[in-house]
């Protein structure tokens, strides 16, 4: 990638201030800043950067007014952050060049490839999978029997998609990990022993979400496990079999959810936050991380912290109150 100043305002909708012609052609931290890179500042705890920078353009939100003479050329933009990944996406697109596929892979010959279709290395794609215009898969992936995919999704290596798994426009996949595997179903026996539970249902995923590396989000035994539009997942999760995920929830690595809970729309779970299977989650609800959730939370809106996870504010006074109690202790 290589811009002007002039080309990132007019592809931000934002506007110049400095030299429209200064040139980036790399991105850098606001406190790594060299010449010819370009690099942003949100935070106002990172003011202190923007006036020692060597970056060539420093992206700024419209209402930033600075304290003392700044050497980059500033593009101001109603909001920083956002510019900056939407300028990250563009660069990415720059670099694509699409291709049918290379001769070292396996292709059913009753699957449908749309237009611009990417294709790797050593993939494998089932008998009646659809892939949308667009979509780029990576080497070493491996798509099942009956799966669909939509448009301009990126399957990146090592990714295992299982039979008859739906997959919306837009999807991300990162390297390593398995969608529609079997969840983890066993039937204790009258002798001890476990008799295994088939899984016949699939994993549905909406549009616009994106599931780290080296996660597993298993398939239901019937029905379907469902990812809803706009879901961020972290690496090394486990979303177990018929969870239901609402729109818009994120959750940090090593998030483990089990069978049949039902997570609300908007919510935040911190790293290696548990959920407890067959219970709901209030719409925007917030896990703090290593934090443990064993029963249902109907009131949306509200921080859990601790395990198991009880409501922040009744957090704080129990802590202050163990805290008082070692003191007094050691008094």
């Amino acid at each position: 990638m290589e811009m002007t100043a002039k080309d990132l305002a007019a592809a931000l909708g934002g506007t110049v201030e400095g030299d429209p012609e200064a040139r980036v052609n790399s991105f850098a931290k606001i406190e790594h800043g060299k010449p010819g890179q370009i690099s942003f500042f949100a935070n106002p705890k990172y003011e202190q950067y923007v006036y020692t920078s060597k970056a060539s353009i420093l992206l700024v939100n419209n209402d930033f007014k600075p304290s003392t003479p700044v050497t980059p050329t500033l593009v101001r933009v109603p909001d920083a952050y956002a510019a900056l990944a939407r300028l990250l996406n563009i660069a990415a697109g720059k670099d694509k060049q699409y291709r049918r596929h290379r001769g070292r892979c396996r292709i059913a010959w009753s699957a449908k490839l749309g237009s611009h279709v990417w294709i790797g290395d050593f993939v494998t794609i089932g008998k009646q999978c659809r892939i949308g215009d667009m979509t780029r898969i990576c080497d070493n992936v491996t798509i099942g029997e009956g799966t669909v995919i939509g448009k301009q999704c990126i399957i990146y290596p090592g990714v295992h998609i299982f039979p008859g798994t739906v997959i919306g426009d837009r999807v991300i996949l990162h390297a390593g990990c398995i969608i529609g595997d079997d969840g983890f179903g066993n039937a204790r026996q009258p002798d001890g022993s476990w008799q295994k539970i088939e899984h016949l249902g699939n994993v549905i995923i909406g549009s616009d979400v994106e599931v780290g590396s080296n996660t597993t989000i298993d398939r239901a035994p019937m029905e379907s496990t469902i990812i809803h539009d706009g879901v961020r997942i972290d690496n090394l999760c486990q979303i177990a079999h018929n969870v239901v995920v609402g729109k818009n929830t994120a959750m940090a690595a090593l998030t483990g959810i089990a069978g049949s809970a039902i997570i609300g729309e908007g919510c935040i779970f911190g790293g290696q936050v548990g959920i407890n299977g067959h219970i709901t989650i209030a719409d925007n609800t917030t896990v703090a991380a290593k934090s443990l959730v064993i029963g249902r939370i109907r009131k949306g809106g509200e921080s859990w912290y601790g395990n198991p996870a009880i409501l922040h504010k009744d957090y704080l006074k129990a802590y202050a109150k163990f805290k008082r109690s070692a003191e007094e202790d050691a008094a």
